[in-house]
């Protein structure tokens, strides 16, 4: 599920997180938001990229916050992607319409008493919404930041999402601790001892399915580098 970087680092200590990056072609209904949200690569101009801060689970696994009743363990401080749900700020206001469609699994009124929550492509109740792209688009330029970086150390990446770009369902994978090492800024020390505890634990909760391998593999390989970001950090603080 994708966050906001601000609640991201708000709940590390309770979801693996990774950093997915999401092509957004140009002539998409998507790519002129997406230029503004995300990264333009400098050597295909007409090719979007989105970089979004994500709980990096199984989607055969529950949210580690969901209780047994069904309810939210954190309500009251749930991220702001929880709250906006089923609403989507990665798309404009006027194409949210797809995103109204019930999934298997949802619990959702579609009978006629249910509240109406979206009319002539406008959003109703749009508090959260609203907050949730303002948060998007003031994250904007330190996900430049980070991209510039990947970029300059790991410049197989831009191989990978040229790669990507008629694959509407790829991405690419990056680690929590690549983002950390990038923006300086970053209280990393509390940020990678908060995550690691969720990143061993996933790591546990995958390791004996062969489905999941690939999960299993990426939090144990973040693990041994949030161990050392954490010890570092240590070690180099004045």
């Amino acid at each position: 599920m994708p966050l906001t970087l601000k609640d991201a680092l708000a709940h590390a200590d309770r979801f693996p997180l990774a950093l997915i990056w999401k092509t957004v072609p140009h002539g998409t209904r998507t790519f002129p938001l997406a230029t503004r949200l995300g990264i333009t690569l400098k050597s295909r101009k007409r090719l979007a990229v989105l970089i979004m801060p994500t709980a990096y689970i199984p989607p055969s696994l529950p949210c580690p916050e969901l209780m047994e009743t069904g309810g939210c363990a954190i309500h009251d401080t749930k991220p702001q992607r929880c709250r906006t749900m089923p609403f989507y700020p990665y798309r404009e206001e006027s194409d949210q319409a797809e995103m109204l469609k019930p999934r298997k699994g949802w619990l959702c009124d579609t009978t006629q008493a249910a509240p109406l929550v979206y009319r002539k492509r406008l959003i109703i109740a749009r508090e959260d919404f609203d907050l949730e792209r303002v948060a998007l688009l003031e994250q904007a330029e330190t996900m430049r930041q980070y991209a510039d970086y990947m970029f300059k150390y790991s410049p197989w990446i831009i191989d990978q999402l040229a790669a990507l770009a008629s694959n509407p369902d790829g991405h690419v994978i990056t680690s929590l601790s690549s983002f950390l090492t990038a923006i300086k800024h970053l209280d990393t020390h509390r940020i990678a001892t908060q995550q690691l505890p969720a990143l061993i634990e996933f790591s546990e909760r995958t390791s004996a399915q062969i489905e999941l391998l690939d999960y299993h593999r990426n939090y144990a390989g973040w693990a041994k580098e949030m161990t050392y970001l954490a010890t570092r950090s240590v070690k180099t603080a004045p």
